[in-house]
């Protein structure tokens, strides 16, 4: 079982990881089977396979996600959760895809990628994302930190709170090869925001290579310089994390297909 070590708090054993790529994404490397083998392999027993809405370049087609059903929800002794990392288009938070293909989904994550973004001031850049957090569809956000645009962070964890979206701390963003330079300092200013208003949060790899899953190395140091409290962190807590999600709202369908051709 993997576990991350800070030095004011005690070991935490992370048995989930949720934000991962694959081939499908158009721009990583591994399968869903290699992604699922590893892992297991890992000692993980929650696995999500978020791959890119369409807006990114080279990623999936819509119909991708009407069949997912197909996919096992268990594999290799791992749940798998079958998703995908949704793009904030614009300041009014409109997520791509739509809400027929949420429903087909067990996790929805959605972020802001610059590929696809149409940003406005500090203050409009900060409503579309508390836009989207406040979609009943969204579990999770990612990368909030990561520099892309301006943000007002206080908000968006309130808004957060509020709706029980879990706020991601995302690991791969912080890589410096990335060049993000705002990365680190807008996730400690989140990780403190969340600390002082009790607000969960979610490690991510963002793994778009099988390596990768439940690799949290540039993170940690973070949370370990934030003396960031591990009951906050949802990584080892399978029951918080689902509790959670199920809080958010959206109504789930599992495995449904509503009139599919496919």
């Amino acid at each position: 079982m993997l576990s991350f070590f800070f030095r004011t708090f005690a070991p935490v054993k992370t048995v989930l990881d949720v934000h991962t790529h694959t081939i499908m994404s158009g721009h990583a490397y591994s399968t869903l089977q290699e992604m699922a083998q590893a892992a297991a392999d890992k000692g993980l027993q929650i696995l999500g396979i978020t791959d890119h809405a369409s807006s990114i370049p080279g990623s999936v087609q819509p119909v991708y996600f009407r069949n997912t059903h197909v996919i096992p929800r268990e594999m290799y002794g791992i749940r798998l959760l079958i998703g995908a990392e949704l793009n904030i288009l614009d300041t009014h938070g409109t997520l791509d895809l739509e809400e027929f293909y949420y429903r087909l989904m067990d996790i929805r994550i959605a972020g802001i990628h610059k590929f696809c973004w149409t940003g406005g001031t500090r203050t409009q850049n900060t409503d579309g994302m508390i836009a989207a957090i406040e979609n009943k569809w969204t579990d999770i956000i990612s990368h909030p930190g990561d520099g892309v645009c301006e943000l007002d962070f206080l908000p968006i964890v309130m808004a957060a709170k509020r709706t029980d979206t879990l706020l991601e701390l995302n690991s791969s963003s912080l890589r410096p090869i990335r060049n993000k330079p705002m990365a680190i300092a807008n996730n400690l200013e989140i990780l403190r925001l969340c600390k002082k208003y009790d607000v969960p949060i979610i490690l991510g790899s963002d793994a778009h290579i099988s390596f990768d899953i439940a690799n949290y190395q540039y993170a940690l140091p973070l949370i370990e310089e934030a003396q960031f409290p591990g009951e906050l962190i949802v990584n080892d807590k399978p029951e918080l994390f689902f509790e959670i999600i199920e809080r958010s709202g959206a109504e789930r369908f599992y495995n449904r297909i509503p009139d599919s051709p496919y």
